[in-house]
Protein backbone atom coordinates (compact mmCIF):
# COMPACT_ATOMS: atom_id res chain seq x y z
CA UNK A 1 0.00 0.00 0.00
CA UNK A 2 1.40 3.56 -1.21
CA UNK A 3 1.77 5.87 2.13
CA UNK A 4 0.04 8.87 1.69
CA UNK A 5 2.45 11.15 2.95
CA UNK A 6 4.56 10.22 -0.72
CA UNK A 7 2.89 13.11 -2.58
CA UNK A 8 3.60 15.40 0.33
CA UNK A 9 7.36 14.09 -0.04
CA UNK A 10 7.62 14.98 -3.83
CA UNK A 11 6.00 18.06 -2.94
CA UNK A 12 8.91 19.28 -0.39
CA UNK A 13 11.78 18.16 -3.08
CA UNK A 14 10.60 19.65 -6.07
CA UNK A 15 10.14 22.86 -3.42
CA UNK A 16 13.93 22.28 -2.61
CA UNK A 17 14.92 21.13 -5.93
CA UNK A 18 13.66 24.59 -7.17
CA UNK A 19 15.04 26.99 -4.26
CA UNK A 20 18.36 28.08 -5.76
CA UNK A 21 16.82 29.21 -9.07
CA UNK A 22 14.21 31.64 -7.00
CA UNK A 23 17.27 32.29 -5.05
CA UNK A 24 19.07 33.47 -8.20
CA UNK A 25 15.99 34.73 -9.69
CA UNK A 26 15.11 36.54 -7.00
CA UNK A 27 11.65 35.84 -7.09
CA UNK A 28 9.81 34.28 -4.10
CA UNK A 29 8.95 30.29 -4.64
CA UNK A 30 4.72 31.33 -4.79
CA UNK A 31 5.66 34.16 -7.63
CA UNK A 32 7.55 31.02 -9.34
CA UNK A 33 5.47 28.30 -8.71
CA UNK A 34 2.60 30.70 -10.41
CA UNK A 35 4.59 31.74 -13.52
CA UNK A 36 5.12 27.94 -14.25
CA UNK A 37 1.51 26.99 -13.31
CA UNK A 38 -0.01 29.51 -16.56
CA UNK A 39 3.16 28.08 -18.66
CA UNK A 40 2.56 24.70 -18.17
CA UNK A 41 -1.26 25.04 -18.22
CA UNK A 42 -1.80 27.53 -20.87
CA UNK A 43 -5.80 26.83 -20.39
CA UNK A 44 -6.13 27.95 -16.95
CA UNK A 45 -5.56 32.65 -17.13
CA UNK A 46 -6.69 33.38 -14.01
CA UNK A 47 -5.87 33.88 -10.24
CA UNK A 48 -8.94 31.70 -9.24
CA UNK A 49 -7.89 29.01 -11.54
CA UNK A 50 -4.82 29.18 -9.33
CA UNK A 51 -6.16 29.24 -6.30
CA UNK A 52 -8.76 26.26 -7.03
CA UNK A 53 -5.64 24.42 -8.94
CA UNK A 54 -3.16 24.89 -7.29
CA UNK A 55 -4.49 25.19 -3.27
CA UNK A 56 -2.51 27.98 -3.09
CA UNK A 57 -4.43 30.42 -0.48
CA UNK A 58 -6.08 33.24 -2.39
CA UNK A 59 -4.35 35.91 -0.38
CA UNK A 60 -1.05 34.51 -1.92
CA UNK A 61 -1.88 34.55 -5.19
CA UNK A 62 -2.88 38.06 -5.08
CA UNK A 63 0.08 39.24 -3.50
CA UNK A 64 2.20 37.17 -5.61
CA UNK A 65 0.08 38.14 -8.81
CA UNK A 66 0.44 42.02 -7.86
CA UNK A 67 4.69 41.44 -7.35
CA UNK A 68 5.06 39.80 -11.05
CA UNK A 69 2.66 42.49 -12.66
CA UNK A 70 4.39 44.97 -11.17
CA UNK A 71 7.93 43.37 -12.24
CA UNK A 72 6.36 42.75 -15.69
CA UNK A 73 6.35 39.22 -16.00
CA UNK A 74 2.48 39.30 -15.91
CA UNK A 75 0.03 41.05 -17.57
CA UNK A 76 -3.76 41.39 -16.42
CA UNK A 77 -6.12 41.63 -19.48
CA UNK A 78 -9.91 42.17 -19.25
CA UNK A 79 -11.69 39.85 -20.94
CA UNK A 80 -13.95 41.03 -23.90
CA UNK A 81 -17.87 41.23 -23.05
CA UNK A 82 -17.22 40.71 -18.74
CA UNK A 83 -15.72 43.33 -16.63
CA UNK A 84 -15.53 41.32 -13.79
CA UNK A 85 -13.32 38.74 -15.65
CA UNK A 86 -9.29 39.05 -15.67
CA UNK A 87 -7.23 36.78 -17.55
CA UNK A 88 -2.96 36.49 -16.55
CA UNK A 89 -0.98 36.40 -19.30
CA UNK A 90 3.06 36.34 -19.27
CA UNK A 91 4.84 38.75 -20.89
CA UNK A 92 7.77 38.40 -22.89
CA UNK A 93 10.20 38.77 -20.25
CA UNK A 94 9.05 35.73 -18.18
CA UNK A 95 10.45 33.84 -21.68
CA UNK A 96 13.70 33.22 -19.76
CA UNK A 97 12.14 32.16 -16.16
CA UNK A 98 10.02 29.59 -17.79
CA UNK A 99 13.06 28.45 -20.09
CA UNK A 100 14.94 28.03 -16.57
CA UNK A 101 11.94 26.79 -14.55
CA UNK A 102 11.32 23.90 -17.27
CA UNK A 103 15.16 23.09 -17.28
CA UNK A 104 14.72 22.06 -12.99
CA UNK A 105 11.50 20.78 -14.09
CA UNK A 106 13.01 18.34 -16.32
CA UNK A 107 15.81 17.58 -13.93
CA UNK A 108 13.87 16.53 -11.09
CA UNK A 109 11.79 14.17 -13.51
CA UNK A 110 14.87 12.64 -14.26
CA UNK A 111 16.32 12.64 -10.81
CA UNK A 112 12.85 10.77 -9.73
CA UNK A 113 13.21 8.27 -12.12
CA UNK A 114 16.68 7.44 -11.94
CA UNK A 115 17.66 3.99 -11.77
CA UNK A 116 13.85 2.67 -12.97
CA UNK A 117 14.30 0.62 -15.86
CA UNK A 118 12.04 1.09 -19.25
CA UNK A 119 9.54 -1.69 -18.40
CA UNK A 120 8.70 -0.57 -15.10
CA UNK A 121 8.67 2.66 -16.53
CA UNK A 122 6.28 2.02 -18.76
CA UNK A 123 3.92 -0.02 -15.91
CA UNK A 124 4.59 2.89 -13.64
CA UNK A 125 3.27 5.25 -16.79
CA UNK A 126 -0.19 2.77 -17.54
CA UNK A 127 -0.55 2.92 -14.28
CA UNK A 128 -0.66 6.46 -13.52
CA UNK A 129 -2.97 6.68 -16.70
CA UNK A 130 -5.29 4.46 -15.02
CA UNK A 131 -5.06 6.37 -11.92
CA UNK A 132 -6.30 9.49 -13.98
CA UNK A 133 -9.14 7.78 -15.16
CA UNK A 134 -10.05 6.54 -11.24
CA UNK A 135 -9.95 10.06 -10.26
CA UNK A 136 -11.67 11.35 -13.21
CA UNK A 137 -14.86 9.04 -12.47
CA UNK A 138 -15.05 9.62 -8.26
CA UNK A 139 -14.79 13.64 -9.36
CA UNK A 140 -17.87 12.78 -11.78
Amino acid sequence: MFDISFADKISRAYTRSCKALCHELDIPQTAFDILMFLANHPEYKSARDIVEIRRIKANLVSINVDRLVQEGLLVRCEVAHDRRKVELKLTEKAAPIVEKGRAVQAQFIDTLLQGIDEPTLAAFRAALMQMEKNIAQIDG
